[in-house]
This record gives C-alpha cells, sequence and structure tokens, in this order.
C-alpha cells in the first residue's frame, strides 16, 4: 500500500490580476495542490482580500499556516493608489455609477498634499456602503445592490504613512501604509470631500503585507500546474517566534 502524502502546510505570496478576485487565486492553489497529492479537503486561505479591481500582493495560507490567517490580516499593509477627483461613485471606485462633479477652480498640488496630511494617524472612517461588512445578518454590499440604504457608522482606523507621489489634475497617486480594516475607497471619497471636489479609486495595488512585499511575489500564470510542499515558504523563515 502506498503511504499517503503528509498534507503540505506553508505560504505563497502572489500577484493578483485585476479582474480576479482573492478566491480565484485560493482556488487555483488548492486545485495545483491536489494535482499534486495533497487531501482533497486541504485548507487554502488568505490573509486579506483584495477586490477584483485591485492588483498586487496576495499572502496564501496552506494548511496549517491557516492559522496564521489573523495575524497576516493585522499586519500593516502598504499600497499605492490612484484616485481620481473629476468623479464620484456609488461604489467608491470603478464598479460603480460614477457621477462628473464640475471643478471651476482645481485644487493646487500643494492643496492635494496639505489635504492628504489630515489623514495621517487615527482617523475615523466610514466604510463603503458597497463593503463586506455584516449588517443585521447581511453583508453590506448585497443590501446596497438591492436599493437598500446602508449608512455605515465611521470606525477608528490607522494610517501609519500617507504620501502624494504624483497629482496632474484630476488624478492624485498617492502611497499608503495603514492597518487593518482600512479602506483606500473610502480615504479616496473623504480626500475628495477634503477639497471639495470629487473622489474615488481609480486603481489600487497592494505592495507590502508586513512583512512580505510585492517583489517576492509569483504571478498565478507562472505557478506550476502541480504544486507541492517544496513550492511553498515556511513561514518560520519570515514570522518571528513561529513556532515549529
Amino acid at each position: 500500500m502506498t503511504a499517503p502524502h503528509p498534507s503540505p502546510s506553508g505560504l505563497l505570496l502572489l500577484d493578483k490580476p485585476e479582474g480576479k478576485s482573492s478566491f480565484h487565486l485560493v482556488y487555483e492553489v488548492r486545485r495545483r495542490l491536489r494535482e499534486g497529492g495533497a487531501p482533497k479537503r486541504i485548507k487554502v486561505g488568505h490573509g486579506g482580500t483584495l477586490d477584483p479591481l485591485a492588483t498586487g500582493l496576495v499572502v496564501i495560507l496552506v494548511g496549517r499556516a491557516t492559522r496564521l490567517c489573523d495575524r497576516i490580516m493585522g499586519g500593516r499593509k502598504r499600497y499605492t493608489a490612484v484616485v481620481d477627483l473629476s468623479h464620484t461613485s456609488t461604489t467608491d471606485d470603478r464598479e460603480g455609477e460614477m457621477t462628473p462633479v464640475t471643478v471651476a477652480t482645481p485644487p493646487t498640488p500643494e492643496q492635494v498634499r496639505a489635504a492628504a496630511r489630515q489623514f495621517t494617524g487615527t482617523i475615523m472612517q466610514r466604510p463603503p456602503a458597497h463593503s463586506a461588512i455584516w449588517v443585521d445578518g447581511e453583508r453590506a454590499y448585497r443590501l446596497a445592490r438591492q436599493g437598500e440604504l446602508v449608512d455605515l457608522p465611521a470606525r477608528p482606523v490607522q494610517i501609519h504613512h500617507l504620501a502624494v507621489l504624483d497629482y496632474f489634475w484630476p488624478r492624485a497617486t498617492i502611497d499608503v501604509v495603514c492597518g487593518k480594516g482600512t479602506y483606500i475607497r473610502s480615504l479616496a471619497r473623504d480626500l475628495g470631500v477634503a477639497l471639495g471636489v470629487g473622489g474615488m479609486l481609480e486603481s489600487l495595488r497592494r505592495t507590502e503585507a508586513e512583512p512580505f512585499t510585492i517583489e517576492q511575489a509569483k504571478r498565478l500564470e507562472d505557478l506550476p500546474p502541480v504544486l507541492t510542499q517544496a513550492d511553498l515558504l515556511d513561514p518560520r523563515d519570515w514570522l518571528r517566534d513561529e513556532p515549529s
């Protein structure tokens, strides 16, 4: 009788493309691990989702490493975001119904940088109506899609760093380092409000998920069709005090 394959355990760092969900990456990794002999019910998860329109680093957790989910989700994240200051959106990004905003005098670069400085430290942030937050047993985005008015209360989030990398009306490119629960869509919306113009997220890329960076990530198409333990990273090489 052939001995059963040991269940794989470890991490994969993937660069999610635009248009794919984080769950799609989980599905593909699980399927390829099964092709490599992993148990049918092998656990595969991720350390923080990205919206389909976003790209960048997703930490995939396999087997025993799924217990690290809260730890990865609770770590600092870094994003490069492009904010469109000439439109608003029902979803605060390109997925929703966009409305142009007439602006007689666009804000100057100095005004944009000054407004961005207001959003560092611990701030109160209202999540987007189209978010995965639970409201009376239902996801907020499902209620919003049904036409129900979803008024989510503001909650404290931590913005460790926010810098304007580039600005040419109507787009501002920002670099954000933030804590768990921060919505960059909300940050784009609120930046526009502070400037008295529009504000919605045009594009988003996650570049870091502490302690990992996008430079360490692989594209899904670059992964082998069959995954085994040899393809996974050992969490103990990256996370301090991770038990064996």
